[in-house]
This record gives structure tokens, C-alpha cells and sequence, in this order.
């Protein structure tokens, strides 16, 4: 997008508002940004909206022109907004306000980074979510021959995404902007699985599995055929080009450092992302001392759970004991560790109404993780459709059943599932009185903090009784604060990937195998592991102020509304909207 062209779009904006009132004006801006929004990520708008206009289509968004339409965007709105006096709006509208300079503000701020260069980690990327897609169970729908045509023409643009990330890693590496060495060790032999095998067993031929019935025979075929066709000509050819330049060119050009600090001005860049993730001013020095804080906390409560017990050894030595567990292990199967997850959600039923005056419509499934990428993910949840047409879905890994703990899984169940995030994304979406963009916003210091706060609610919710789930409960509370001071050690202090591990293995229970995955999470995804215990923290900080201000008026329920029901806020916001609620209820 040429700046003539922009130029002509903030007048057109302009032009379109002269005769408006200030709220009608700001309303309309917000659709319009929530609308070209859409139609500049098209994949993305399928995924996080349901929207279908534009279902074969891919965005290119590692490109040049992408990357410049992308800023061209956020600056055309940033420059409409000063346009409207937020004085004139209502409450709930300077709250979009607010939210809407925020995303203006931060995505201009992160388009001089060339994150670009490095497309690819073993977590979570765009291959990684396209394969999801790929397997027929995501939010890409597979119901008429038009869907699955759609599909094909929207790989077209994936297999050029392939080539052109080619391309950039390749510039990465004469730049200093590659992966560590043992996350592309990772990432290899998931691209190794897709370059291989026939056609009709690949992991993109599972939509053609499952065809509707409604689907006549002859178009049937001809879509087994063209998706057979695809498979063998493009995509196996690209992933086979893209497993070669990984295990060849990159993997010995990828570096040796851990930390993103070591790459070319990257102690900047993980400012930005401090900032991106936990929507504060917080430092990453800052953030590193609360972090040693909560560890020495959650250490005291551990060792209380330790003699409860009745164990006598040192809290390693307990750590240990809980890792391995056999009693704690008591799985053969998948859907024995599936189906207790779905006894703690029966369990906890009958008390979510005393802390939730909710009604959700979308309904919530549990699943297990797609085999393809099981191995590195873990626990997660996937939001469902605004109109009920898609569960909300809680995924889980199951490498091996027969060594899968369950010390931690009513506290998993709390966070991901209900009441954390299913209860979270479902009443932003259900909301119809917040414009349609802040349906769809995400910042993880409120979602992953409200995740957290949700963990803490398990005694409330009948859980817990288990001294060794509750003990869960403290080793999840534990690991999001060694994150902080693992994540910032590893950015900004110079921690080595193995003495991040060491100090996790002495203060959690986690297994070896996870935590090495936890860290090597880190190493890929700066700073979002921060944004968890940042969240929870303010959360828990606003709710004794309610109580304390509001005595006998203070309503748990209330409270929990008010706290998810706007969809995603900074939490300057939010704090400004909760202190708005003590006002109006003291």
C-alpha cells in the first residue's frame, strides 16, 4: 500500500464521518477496523472469527508488502483515532478507545523487528496451526465441496508461505537471526514426518477421510482425487525442500546462544515483547525479583504439603517422589486420562453457580492432541465459534498414557477449561454489547492470568481435597513463577538453556522431560511466559481491594463477570474498570 494510497483512506474515513456524532463516528471506526481487519488476514479471520468470505485465501504475512500493509493498517486507524475526542464517548466506549490505541500503538512499535527472519519454532507457528487446520478437527470447515475446493486454493498460498520462509531463514542466518541450535533440532523431524509417505495416509488428506454424506459421489471423488494430486505435487515436494534446508543449511548456522538478547538488537526486542505480553511498564530486572519472591513463597507452602503427607525427606527429594509416583500414574490408555478430566469437570458442576452467574451457550469438548506435533505441545485450549457452531475444545498431549502424572490435572481442568478459559473466551464472544473486534482481542497478562486466578479457585470449587492435588495446584502456581525468573534469566542474563532446567528441576515437580520442553518454550516464545503470573498477581491484588473496600457488598459473582466479561484488557484497563465497579457498588 503506496502512503498516496493511504493518504486517500484517512480522508476517505474523514469524509464518511463529517455529519456524525463522536459516538457514531467511534462506532463506525471500530467496524471498519474490525472489517478490514478480516480482509487483510483471511486465514487468521477464519480461525479466530468463523468469517468464510474469504476462505481460499492465505495471507502472506512474512512478506514485505504484508509486513507494510500490515503497519499502513494500524497507522490509518492510530491517525482516524486522534480524530475523535474521547471525552465525548461513553464509559464503555473509551474503553475501546483505549484498547484500540493500545493495539494501534504496540503493532506500529513491533513492525521494526524483523520477526520475519525467524518463521519457524517447534511450538507455535504458522505451519504448525495450518497442520492443525490440515487435520479436518480445526475451526476450517469441511462441510460442502466448496469448503474443500477452498481448502486447496488456500494451500496454494501455504506452499508459497513454505518457499519464501525459505527464503527469510536464509536471511536470517547472514543477519544473526536463527533459531538456538536445540530448538531446530526440534523442529526437524516434524517437518521430516510431512515430507514423506503416500498421499492418502499424509496428515492434509484427513479432511478427504471424512466427507459428508451430502456430498454426491462423483464430486467425491474428484475431491479424493485433487486432494491425492496436491499432496504428491506440491505440498510433499515443499515440506521435502523445507526438511533439506533445516537439516543441511540451517541446523549448522543456527546459534549457540539461548536468550534473543544475543541476536542483533534483541535486548530491545524483548522489551517490546515485556511490554506486548504483561501490558506493563514493568523491567525485566523488576520482573525477575517478584519472580524469586513467589518461588520462596510457594517453597514454604510446598514443604507444608510435604509433612502433611507424612513424607521425610528434603522438598527435592518429595519433588521426586511425586514425579514418580506410580499411584500418580495410574493410566493404560488415552481415554483413561481423557475421562478424568471429564469426572473433575462433573465434580465441580454443582459449584460453579455459587462464584459464576454465567450462561454460556458454546458448548466444550476434551480432546486429545493431533499425533503430528503431540510430542512438543502441551495442554492448551482452542475457542469455540461465536455462534455456537464449534465447541470450545481442551486439548491434551498423550505421548504415553501409562507414564502420564495426575497430580496436576484438576488444576489443569481449572485453567484451561472451566472455569479459565472456556468461561473467558465464551463470555467475550457471547457479548454482544462490546464492538465485534474486542470479541476477538487477546492479551495474554489478562487471559493467562485470568487462567491462573482460576487455579486458585479450586477449594471454592470442591476440589483439592487430595493433598496431592493441591500440591498440583502449588507446582503450576510454582512453574509460572520460575518463569519469571527463568524466562528473564534466559533474555536478558545470560542463562544458558541447561542452568534454566537445573533451577526449575530444583523448585518444581515437574518431570525432567517437561520441564526441558517448558524451557526450550521459552528459548522460542520470549517473554510470553511472563504474562501468566503478571495477570494473576493483578487479579488477586484487585480482588482483596474489592473485598476490602466493599465489605459485606462485595459479590464473588459480580466480580468474575466484570473481570471477563469486556473480552480482552490491558490491565491498566482493566485495574480502571474493576476500581469503576467498587465505585458503583460501595
Amino acid at each position: 500500500m503506496k502512503i498516496k494510497t493511504i493518504l486517500y483512506s484517512v480522508f476517505f474515513i474523514v469524509l464518511c464521518f463529517n455529519g456524525l456524532s463522536q459516538t457514531n463516528k467511534f462506532d463506525q471506526l471500530l467496524e471498519d477496523f474490525h472489517e478490514e481487519g478480516l480482509q487483510l488476514s483471511p486465514f487468521v479471520a477464519t480461525l479466530n472469527t468463523g468469517d468464510s468470505r474469504n476462505n481460499d485465501k492465505f495471507e502472506l504475512d512474512i512478506s514485505d508488502e504484508y509486513r507494510g500493509d500490515f503497519i499502513n493498517y494500524y497507522q490509518k486507524y492510530k491517525t482516524a483515532l486522534e480524530g475523535i475526542k474521547r471525552s465525548e464517548l461513553s464509559a464503555d466506549q473509551q474503553v475501546s478507545y483505549d484498547i484500540l490505541s493500545w493495539e494501534c500503538a504496540i503493532n506500529i512499535e513491533g513492525g521494526k523487528y524483523p520477526t520475519h527472519l525467524m518463521p519457524l519454532n517447534q511450538l507455535w507457528c504458522l505451519p504448525i496451526i495450518v497442520g492443525q487446520q490440515a487435520s479436518g478437527q480445526g475451526a476450517v470447515p469441511f462441510k460442502t465441496a466448496k469448503d474443500y475446493d477452498n481448502w486447496l486454493k488456500r494451500l496454494d498460498g501455504f506452499v508459497s508461505w513454505i518457499e519464501l520462509a525459505i527464503e527469510r531463514m536464509k536471511e536470517g542466518i547472514q543477519s544473526g537471526h536463527t533459531l538456538p541450535k536445540p530448538l531446530t533440532e526440534k523442529v526437524i523431524p516434524q517437518y521430516a514426518s510431512l515430507a514423506a509417505g503416500k498421499p492418502t495416509d499424509h496428515l492434509y488428506y484427513s479432511p478427504v477421510k471424512n466427507i459428508p454424506e451430502e456430498i454426491d459421489e462423483s464430486e467425491a471423488k474428484r475431491i479424493e482425487k485433487a486432494y491425492s494430486a496436491k499432496i504428491e505435487n506440491d505440498l510433499i515436494p515443499a515440506f521435502k525442500r523445507l526438511h533439506r534446508f533445516l537439516q543441511d543449511e540451517y541446523l549448522p548456522n543456527s546459534r549457540t546462544s539461548h536468550g534473543i538478547s544475543a541476536t542483533p538488537n534483541g535486548l530491545d526486542y524483548y522489551n517490546y515483547l515485556i511490554k506486548v505480553q504483561t501490558t506493563t511498564t514493568l523491567k525485566a530486572d523488576e520482573i525477575h525479583t517478584i519472580g524469586l519472591s513467589e518461588v520462596a513463597r510457594i517453597r514454604g507452602e510446598m514443604m507444608k504439603v510435604k509433612d502433611q503427607v507424612g513424607f521425610k525427606g528434603s522438598l527435592i527429594e518429595f519433588f521426586d517422589h511425586v514425579r514418580n509416583n506410580s499411584d500418580l500414574m495410574p493410566f493404560k490408555n488415552p481415554e483413561e486420562v481423557l475421562n478424568n478430566f471429564n469426572l473433575i469437570y462433573q465434580k465441580i458442576k454443582p459449584r460453579v453457580a455459587e462464584l459464576f452467574d454465567l450462561e454460556i451457550n458454546i458448548p466444550f469438548e476434551i480432546k486429545r492432541v493431533e499425533a503430528f506435533r503431540e510430542a512438543s505441545a502441551s495442554v492448551h485450549y482452542v475457542a469455540g465459534a461465536a455462534d455456537a457452531s464449534r465447541p470450545g475444545i481442551f486439548y491434551v498431549p498423550i505421548p504415553d498414557a501409562t507414564k502420564y502424572n495426575t497430580f496436576s490435572d484438576e488444576s489443569l481442568f481449572l485453567h484451561e477449561a472451566i472455569p479459565g478459559h472456556h468461561f473467558q473466551a465464551s463470555v467475550a464472544l457471547e457479548n454482544t454489547g462490546v464492538p465485534t473486534f474486542r470479541k476477538y482481542v487477546w492479551y495474554g497478562a489478562h487471559g493467562e492470568g485470568w487462567g491462573l486466578y482460576c487455579e486458585s479457585l479450586g477449594k471454592e470449587l470442591g476440589l483439592f481435597s487430595d493433598p496431592y492435588q493441591y500440591f498440583g495446584m502449588l507446582s503450576m502456581e510454582m512453574h509460572r513463577a520460575i518463569r519469571l525468573v527463568v524466562d528473564t534469566g534466559i533474555h536478558t542474563k545470560g542463562w544458558t538453556r541447561e542452568r534454566a532446567i537445573k533451577y526449575s528441576l530444583e523448585n518444581e515437580a515437574v518431570a525432567e522431560a517437561t520441564i526441558v520442553s517448558e524451557v526450550e518454550r521459552y528459548m522460542a516464545w520470549p517473554a510470553q511466559a511472563l504474562s501468566y503470573k503478571v495477570g494473576q498477581l493483578k487479579i488477586q491484588e484487585l480482588r482483596a481491594k474489592a473485598e476490602k473496600e466493599l465489605g459485606n457488598r462485595f459479590d464473588i459473582k459480580g466480580f468474575h463477570t466484570t473481570i471477563i466479561e469486556s473480552g480482552g484488557l490491558p490491565l491498566k484497563t482493566l485495574e480502571e474498570k474493576i476500581n469503576s465497579w467498587i465505585e458503583h457498588n460501595n
